[in-house]
């Protein structure tokens, strides 16, 4: 299970957008196998993008974490979409000067977010959180079986 949808990713880029991503394959709009072909191959780039997407984030994760988390937080849905697009977006080249730079900053950003979660300086607010146990579940102190108590040094 992947932290984002097909859908959610498809939200976030334009249809002339996978018209360039995809290049020349498809030019007769109006032939309805053509068409179906086409929305396959979009569907599997997609869906192509997201796994690479959470693999770079189980990636970071996985120094805090034993991903794929069961109930990822909210966040790791939105930088799985962004990264997602960056990698749709990114396979024709994204120019800083172009409005595409956009996506561009969107993954900076996650990743950004993903090496500062590694390196424990944030928490993403879940009970596989081992840095923080202690923060979500409360404190806890461990030690070992008392040797010596009042009772055992009686008459001492």
């Amino acid at each position: 299970m992947g932290y984002c949808t097909v859908a959610d990713v498809r939200e976030l880029i334009k249809e002339d957008m996978f018209n360039s991503i995809l290049g020349d394959k498809y030019i007769d709009e109006n032939d309805a196998e053509a068409v179906a072909k086409k929305e396959a191959d979009i569907t599997l780039l997609i869906e192509n993008a997201i796994i690479d997407a959470d693999a770079e984030i189980n990636g970071y994760l996985s120094k805090r974490y034993s991903p794929p988390l069961t109930e990822p937080p909210a966040v790791l849905k939105k930088f799985s979409k962004d990264i997602a697009a960056y990698n749709l977006v990114s396979r024709k080249g994204v120019d800083e000067d172009n409005p595409e730079k956009t996506y561009l900053t969107r993954y900076n950003s996650a990743i950004k977010y993903l090496i500062m979660v590694a390196e424990g300086k944030i928490d993403i607010g879940t009970k596989e959180d081992t840095g923080a146990a202690s923060a979500v579940e409360g404190f806890q102190f461990r030690s070992n079986r008392r040797l010596f108590s009042r009772e055992s040094m009686r008459g001492w």
